[in-house]
């Protein structure tokens, strides 16, 4: 086991933003644990794919002690799966609800619960939760309590966890997204949705990739929630 070579656990990983992390993360010659429901196997041995639903705590769990199991470290936790589910609250069924809360909040606290440990033993490393701007700016005509809920705990939760876990040079930061040209966007609705930027487009994988990739680098950055949303923050 090579326990020198930095490590990357992502979620959400087959395809869109984590596919992204997961090459780029690669092409620096790190080792990754990727996860998504139906995530395929890899032919690749410095890159491992845990297939399941992460926001059951026994999958979250999995996928970190994969990393650990398997390559020794955890050095980069992202958690990038999410469900984007707008509607008003009282259209929104108790299913749903739950299903949403478990893939946006559940996987994020047991994920990185699992891995807290394992960073503190090896001296340091670094989470970055995945949220969306709606969080900060909510859209009138966007109902979207359930991305609120879930993403705001996350929002919190990244600031917080910034400052309990400093002293063990773990740091915490996160994307704050607008509207990205990923599968959870029918490729036909982006021409009307560019408007929602004072840029006037949308954005791309790797416009967040390039975002995640300075705050891996950015050793003195920690609790920073970092926009990439075309200055729609900025705007109001």
């Amino acid at each position: 086991m090579n326990t020198d070579r930095k490590v990357l656990v992502v979620t959400g990983a087959s395809q869109g933003l984590g596919e992204g992390f997961v090459n780029a993360y690669r092409e620096r010659g790190w080792s990754v644990v990727g996860n998504s429901r139906s995530i395929k196997a890899s032919d690749d041995s410095d890159y491992i794919t845990v297939p399941g639903d992460v926001g059951d705590p026994e999958i979250a769990r999995r996928v970190v002690n994969t990393a650990l199991d398997r390559f020794g470290r955890v050095d980069t936790l992202i958690n990038n799966a999410g469900i984007w589910r707008p509607g008003p609250i009282g259209s929104i069924t108790e299913e749903l609800y739950r299903r949403v809360m478990a893939t946006n909040v559940d996987s994020v606290f047991f994920a990185t619960q699992t891995a807290v440990p394992a960073m503190q033993m090896q001296g340091g490393g670094h989470i970055v939760q995945v949220l969306t701007s709606l969080v900060e700016h909510a859209v009138q005509g966007v109902p979207a309590v359930l991305a609120s809920l879930s993403k705001g705990a996350c929002a919190a939760a990244t600031r917080g966890l910034a400052m309990e876990l400093a002293h063990d040079n773990i740091r915490v930061n996160a994307v704050s997204l607008g509207i990205i040209r990923t599968p959870l966007h029918e490729p036909e609705s982006l021409e009307s949705k560019k408007s929602f930027a004072p840029l006037n487009r949308y954005g791309e994988v790797s416009d967040v990739v390039r975002a995640v990739l300075y705050l891996e680098d950015s050793n003195f950055v920690t609790g920073e929630i970092s926009y990439v949303d075309g200055g729609r923050t900025a705007g109001h």
